[in-house]
Formats: C-alpha cells, structure tokens, sequence
C-alpha cells in the first residue's frame, strides 16, 4: 500500500473525518532537500473533525502525526496540515 493511501486510512480510522483530502506534493519539491523522484516525500493534508473541537493547535497536529504513526513519518520529508474542528 503506498504511503498517502496509509496515511488516508489512518486519520480514517482515528478522526472520523466528514471531509479529508490528502495530497502528494512531492513534484512541486522537486530538487529540493528531501525529494524523492518515486514521490511520496512531501504531503498537503486538509482534514475537518469534531475531534479537534477545544484542541490548540498544537495539540490537532500532534494528533495527527501520532495517528500517521512514527514508521510513517520516518518515510516522509515534510507534512503541511490545515484543519477544521466542526
């Protein structure tokens, strides 16, 4: 399985979310540090759950990098996350 449909079906299962789209931006980084010419090196998340409602924002995006798990992050140069709590 490659790695956003992972990172799909973890924030799945962990947030319920009522809307997700996770983006492989890894071309736009091309020979930046980090890229990777098989892709899968950089990722755009836009997520809306209520389990974020009452969360800082320090605390929504620990939360999705601990439902990403660390094996994933390790594979991955870069995350940019936008969320909205319903």
């Amino acid at each position: 399985m490659r790695i956003r449909e992972q990172i799909i079906f973890k924030l799945q299962e962990k947030f319920n979310p009522s809307f997700l789209d996770v983006e492989d931006q890894s071309e736009m980084h091309r020979g930046h540090s980090g890229w990777n010419e098989n892709g899968e090196s950089h990722f755009h998340i836009r997520i809306s759950s209520s389990f974020f409602l009452g969360l800082s924002r320090i605390k929504q995006h620990r939360e999705i990098y601990n439902a990403i798990t660390k094996q994933l992050t390790n594979k991955i140069h870069a995350i940019s996350i936008e969320i909205n709590s319903e």
